[in-house]
């Protein structure tokens, strides 16, 4: 029996050569379809049976996430209703790698009635499907992964880098953006490092910690505590002063010892605290935390004044990193 890595390698082999077979078929035939799925008024409906489904299942989705509306279609629930889905504005992608499974070859003459758009991936380019179809897309390959030869591997390899060839080039042609895939993707860690802003997650209100300059040390520390985000902003007439952290304290402490608690919090404070906008994204708050190896950001209002702190904790638990 052969060594069960040589034979994962022979199927990964042969699963690349399959997709590497693909570029030499590109042709008009793609950018025809291409064409015709971004000129559509309507949706992408991707159909395919078995195994060709579960992948065309997978193409819509892809479709779909980058801004071209797909949904997948049961071939065989299509004759049984589904097909009131389909509008003459749509386009049909239908996968077959024989060109001749019987519910895909059912739905020709539906589909042709109602001048619908009919784009065919098929390893069979003589085939009935692709004889019907306005544009084929030759999945061909040369042989399967598996011993045998006809379980289906390296064609629906093939088959699903077809289908990401199609959705990165409409997206290329509809100048699809980082913000606009965010956009379909809001629960993604992408999504929330392109829509949670600094305002969304800072504390402000009662959970600000913050003192006037007269504040004796003794009085800073228990608002710290109490408010528990390490720090707390200087301030009079809301107008930020400053800042102090725990850092502050223990250098305060190495440098004055226990007279620092009998000092006010404008001879401890930190003057010119970092800030930013609570407008801006909690992903340029994490950057510039990192930058200047800092946890806490103040951000203050239109007019200076104190109307938040962003702490660095409060953006890693948002899963932005």
């Amino acid at each position: 029996m052969d060594n069960l890595i040589d034979i994962a390698k022979r199927v990964l082999q042969t699963e690349a050569d399959a997709i590497a077979g693909l570029i030499e078929k590109l042709n008009s035939s793609f950018e025809k379809a291409i064409d015709i799925i971004s000129q559509s008024k309507g949706r992408v409906v991707v159909t395919g049976m078995g195994k060709s489904g579960l992948v065309g299942k997978k193409i819509a989705a892809t479709l779909a996430s980058t801004g071209t509306p797909a949904f997948f279609m049961h071939p065989a629930e299509a004759s049984h209703g589904d097909l009131g889905m389909v509008t003459p504005d749509d386009v049909i992608i239908a996968i077959s790698n024989s060109g001749e499974t019987e519910e895909l070859i059912g739905l020709i003459p539906f589909l042709k009635r109602f001048n619908v758009s009919l784009i065919s991936l098929t390893g069979n380019s003589l085939s009935t499907l692709s004889r019907a179809s306005d544009v084929t897309l030759d999945i061909s390959v040369k042989e399967e992964a598996c011993p045998l030869g006809i379980v289906p591997t390296a064609s629906t390899t093939a088959t699903i880098a077809m289908g990401d060839a199609l959705a990165v080039c409409l997206l290329t042609k509809r100048g699809f953006r980082e913000e606009d895939f965010a956009f379909f993707h809001p629960s993604g860690s992408l999504g929330k490092k392109l829509f949670i802003k600094v305002k969304d997650i800072m504390h402000a209100g009662d959970s600000l910690p913050e003192i006037s300059p007269d504040t004796l040390m003794t009085d800073a520390v228990m608002e710290i505590s109490s408010k528990r985000l390490g720090i707390t902003l200087v301030t009079s007439d809301k107008k930020i002063l400053g800042i102090i952290t725990d850092g502050d304290i223990r250098r305060g402490i190495e440098k004055w010892g226990k007279a620092i608690f009998d000092m006010t919090a404008k001879e401890v404070m930190s003057r010119n605290p970092k800030t930013i906008s609570g407008e801006e994204l909690a992903a340029k708050a994490l950057s510039l935390l990192e930058r200047h190896s800092i946890t806490v950001l103040v951000v203050p209002d239109e007019k200076g004044r104190a109307a938040g702190i962003i702490h660095l904790h409060d953006i890693l638990k948002q899963g932005i990193a």
